[in-house]
């Protein structure tokens, strides 16, 4: 699973699963432009990290839900790197409300983000791969939010949902251009962002019921992440790796009832 040579882009890299994929990548030889929105000293530390280890990196702020930002991120990497191989789609945005009381500026702002941001990326993405002509691979960070109704979650949900379907078409477009484009569908894993709906206190007890006793931690995925983008994965495209510690197996809606 080596990346020596190659060129990384991760958007919302600045803290957790995009920290730990931009960490990863580099880990294994790649060159990683760190895209963040909001947490530029955060985006700065992962950048140190990643020349510590050799690689170069490119801080990039942009707001993923704007078309032409996205767009403008491609370019700079390209313009600094010289090329672009491999992209992870990770930036989010989730605010959580019953749908019957949900703020609708929230509401957009959550889709605008992760499902047109994860668009605009790919579509960015591919056309530099294609303009290449040497393949590629991209890796959408999903969740199983798009399979599961979980309420509170209505824009969330609606978004993971289209970013999965957005995924699978894009892989059969873009296969003739041998470029990959699988998802990635990681439970709940510990990370800053969870802080924003729940205390400390919750976190410890609710990863205690989970079916594997634990959240997830964001290094996790990000090896997960880094083998779907590997050449080692050539011949997955079009699929979802689910990193979920069993949260989304029939058996845990049934918990507590003795059925199977």
């Amino acid at each position: 699973m080596s990346f020596e040579g190659r060129v990384a882009l991760v958007t919302g890299a600045s803290r957790g699963i995009g920290r730990a994929c931009a960490l990863e990548l580099a880990r294994r030889g790649a060159d990683v432009a760190i895209n963040y929105h909001s947490h530029r000293e955060g985006a700065e530390a992962v950048g140190e990290e990643i020349r510590r280890l050799g690689r170069r990196a490119l801080v990039l702020q942009a707001d993923v839900a704007v078309q032409e930002s996205v767009e403008d991120l491609v370019r700079r990497t390209v313009h600094e790197f010289g090329r672009l191989d491999r992209f992870v789609s990770n930036a989010v945005y989730s605010d959580r409300e019953l749908m019957i009381d949900a703020n609708m500026e929230g509401f957009r702002r959550t889709i605008d983000v992760t499902m047109w941001g994860a668009f605009y990326g790919v579509r960015a993405a591919a056309q530099q791969m294609v303009r290449q002509g040497q393949g590629g691979a991209i890796a959408v960070v999903s969740s199983p939010h798009g399979v599961i109704p979980i309420p509170t979650a209505m824009a969330y949900n609606m978004a993971k949902a289209a970013i999965d379907h957005m995924s699978r078409t894009a892989a059969i477009e873009l296969a003739p251009h041998r470029i990959r484009v699988n998802i990635i569908h990681p439970g709940w894993i510990d990370t800053p962002g969870e802080r924003k709906f729940f205390t400390e206190d919750q976190i410890e007890k609710g990863g205690q019921k989970l079916p594997w006793g634990r959240l997830g931690r964001p290094e996790e995925i990000a090896r997960g992440i880094a083998f779907v983008l590997s050449d080692d994965a050539d011949y997955m495209t079009g699929s979802t790796l689910t990193m979920d510690g069993g949260v989304s197996l029939p058996w845990w809606s049934n918990r507590g009832s003795g059925e199977m």
